[in-house]
């Protein structure tokens, strides 16, 4: 092991002892059997070890999976019926209260007391409600609740319609990104996504699983300093029953190495597997940064969806980058699609590449007649200067690959 790689590991075994709060999902691929059942024998053991855990003082969130799945079993659905919209929504509607019911039965044989909660887009888009969330999810922790958070399809398809490539930018759209965003709204320490595979491994021979069971240990990426564009060109697509994929995983990761916390992926299908990574065993893959993007500018990154666009000049691009500048109307080329103030905007240069994100001070019909020379707000309602600037300096965050 080289000199770097002693220094993450030793850093990985600090982050985890010293955890105080930490979230834990779980796929559908660990929640249910085969025919759509609740594995019990899988999830069992995780319940446990969160038990154990809260019992030693940490704080714990369970993010789960597996609505959907265990209401197409109980309702007896083919797999092939999943493919309508309503089916899916209406399945999920089944399959929450018969996973809150298992997760129940499981939780108070340790004697601890579960909460619902069901989130959808905009409980991460919009900052009220983000912040909102936040100190709902402070109190039941400190109630010594464990709350098991879940997307609420019924009501929500940003994360089914997501799935495929297609869908507009959601603030997420599969429960590992849900559960990064829980970890950064909470600032919780360390996020552990179990998942069917022993972790990041790297690519086989020509036409081998990525991500095949029977895969040798020597084939795990063990410790991530940074993920490169190389390091996601080794991520697969979505597993055989979930929504998820090791390419998700990378990006959960993501979001929590800019917490400037720890994830780990490791395999749920290993019994004690959380009491072992807390317990300092190196196992799974480990993903920590030294770099952290604080409070507001890391919901501007990663939880707030993006509703609109705007072009600008080299100069204002330059203005940004470099001078620490706000973004003023006298730089921006064209605005793109509808957002209302306060909305999070995309803050592309000539060529269409995305630099930038912030918050637009007004709306983009406001800003398109800004552009055009037209005087919409009178120096009464907001100053002279306060007019012309569309997103201030300090709701401004530049994207890593900008800088």
């Amino acid at each position: 092991m080289d000199k770097e790689n002693l220094i993450l590991d030793a850093e990985r075994e600090r982050r985890l002892a010293a955890a105080r709060r930490i979230v834990v999902k779980v796929g559908t691929s660990t929640v249910t059997a085969a025919e759509g059942q609740f594995s019990p024998q899988r999830v069992g053991p995780i319940v446990r070890s969160i038990a154990n855990l809260v019992k030693s003082g940490r704080q714990v969130v369970l993010v789960s999976s597996g609505a959907i799945g265990l209401g197409r079993g109980w309702l007896g659905l083919h797999p092939s019926r999943l493919h309508d919209m309503v089916t899916k929504q209406a399945c999920a509607a089944v399959g929450q209260s018969l996973l809150m019911d298992a997760y129940k039965s499981l939780f108070s044989g340790w004697s601890l007391k579960i909460a619902q909660v069901l989130l959808t887009e905009e409980d991460f888009s919009n900052w009220r409600r983000y912040s909102n969330l936040r100190r709902t999810m402070e109190k039941l922790l400190g109630f010594g609740i464990v709350p098991i958070v879940n997307q609420n399809d019924t009501v929500s398809t940003a994360e089914i319609e997501t799935i495929g490539g297609h869908g507009r930018a959601a603030a997420f759209s599969d429960n590992d990104r849900l559960a990064a965003l829980v970890m950064s709204g909470l600032e919780a320490d360390a996020l552990v996504l179990v998942t069917n595979v022993e972790g990041l491994l790297r690519k086989g021979p020509p036409g081998a699983s990525t991500h095949s069971q029977s895969s040798k240990s020597t084939d795990l990426i063990p410790l991530v300093g940074e993920i490169t564009p190389d390091l996601k060109a080794v991520a697969a697509g979505p597993s055989s029953n979930g929504r998820g994929g090791m390419a998700t995983k990378l990006e959960a990761a993501e979001i929590a190495m800019d917490c400037g916390g720890i994830a780990v992926i490791v395999n749920g299908q290993k019994e004690s597997v959380l009491d072992q990574i807390f317990a300092g065993q190196r196992i799974g893959t480990a993903f920590l940064s030294s770099k952290r993007i604080r409070g507001k500018r890391r919901w501007i990154v990663h939880a707030a969806g993006v509703r609109g666009r705007v072009v600008v000049d080299g100069g204002a691009q330059q203005a940004i980058l470099k001078g620490k500048a706000s973004l003023l109307t006298s730089g921006i080329v064209r605005v793109e699609g509808h957002f209302a103030p306060m909305d999070v905007v995309s803050i592309l240069d000539h060529d269409g590449r995305e630099f930038a994100r912030g918050i637009a001070n007004y709306a983009s019909a406001q800003a398109q007649e800004e552009v055009a020379g037209k005087r919409v707000h009178s120096v009464k309602e907001r100053g002279v200067a306060a007019s012309r600037i569309l997103v201030r300096r300090d709701n401004i965050v530049l994207l890593r690959h900008s800088q």
